[in-house]
């Protein structure tokens, strides 16, 4: 198993992923839900490859970093990192959001793909824990956030805030 930065050789298999995800599960939001694979190649893919070193954005968004989790030859899930916070992505979404295909929930992908991410979050993020977010009733995420080392920070009405101490991910 993998974590391979978004790129253009890969582009059939990350559309493919990007646009049969929903617009909106478990928090993580996709707005590329649909679009056709012509305009992923023109426009969404060369705007995500952007994200990690973005020039002329709005002061609020912070450079991010998209991963896929790859098994073999199979993309089974998405990750992204967050490069610092804001005060919004401290008390909001944090540093690292992520998603599992469907026929792949349940395998332990999920498990894999943070663990993986974490070590590339904590050479990556400048703050001393990792910044996590789920909703309460996604009790699959939560038990993958406490097997790598995470810890409930806080929580409102619908999200738990976790924290990965950056000495804890190995």
């Amino acid at each position: 198993m993998e974590l391979r930065k978004i790129n253009r050789q890969d582009a059939a298999a990350q559309w493919a992923y990007t646009t049969a995800l929903p617009e909106n599960e478990n928090g993580l939001t996709n707005p590329f839900h649909g679009v056709s694979f012509a305009e992923y190649e023109k426009t969404v893919l060369p705007k995500l490859i952007s994200y990690e070193h973005p020039v002329d954005m709005p002061d609020w968004f912070v450079p991010e970093s998209y991963y896929y989790l790859w098994d073999e030859d199979e993309l089974v899930g998405e990750f992204r990192i967050r490069h610092h916070l804001t005060d919004a992505l401290r008390s909001g979404a944090g540093h690292i959001g992520y998603s599992i295909g469907k026929a792949f929930r349940g395998k332990g992908y999920d498990r894999k793909g943070l663990a993986l991410t974490l070590r590339i979050a904590k050479e990556t993020v400048p703050e001393n824990e990792i910044y996590l977010r789920v909703n309460k009733d996604n009790i699959a995420s939560q038990k993958v956030m406490l097997h790598n080392g995470a810890y409930i920070a806080g929580e409102d009405e619908g999200h738990l805030f976790l924290r990965v101490k950056k000495t804890d991910i190995e």
